[in-house]
């Protein structure tokens, strides 16, 4: 498999992941405008970052060594944690990409919704980490 493309891009998506799933339970929603679909409501977008949150809690609890990639980075600073996450999602692409899948639904609510249902920095990480 040729990483090149991809590794280029993972440094800044390895701290996307450490913030990001170190603070995702953390996520609020926004509320949308009265016009949006059932699904824009303020209870089912916290409900979609919820159910994200739990499976990328599981994922990281049934991959051991993603987790421990992903905790350590998030004590480092930024340029060091950039370095480790991009050395182990290269050397383990199948896991970066099973992570992207579990936070699409983040994407696709924010983008179905027209809101932005994470806290700033978080956003700035999810952004990060899905841009690969």
């Amino acid at each position: 498999m040729n990483f090149s493309g991809n590794t280029v891009r993972r440094p800044v998506a390895g701290v996307g992941a450490a913030c990001l799933f170190g603070g995702l339970a953390a996520a609020t929603a926004i509320a949308p405008a009265s016009a949006q679909p059932a699904q824009c409501t303020a209870s089912a977008l916290t409900g979609t970052v919820s159910s994200v949150t739990a499976e990328a809690r599981q994922y990281l609890d049934a991959h051991p060594g993603a987790n421990q990639a992903v905790t350590a980075a998030m004590n480092q600073p930024r340029p060091e944690a950039e370095a480790n996450l991009r050395n182990y999602f290269t050397a383990n692409s199948a896991e970066y990409y099973d992570l992207r899948g579990i936070l699409a639904p983040i994407g696709n609510a924010q983008r179905d919704c027209n809101v932005t249902v994470l806290p700033a920095d978080l956003q700035s990480a999810y952004n990060t980490f899905m841009a690969g």
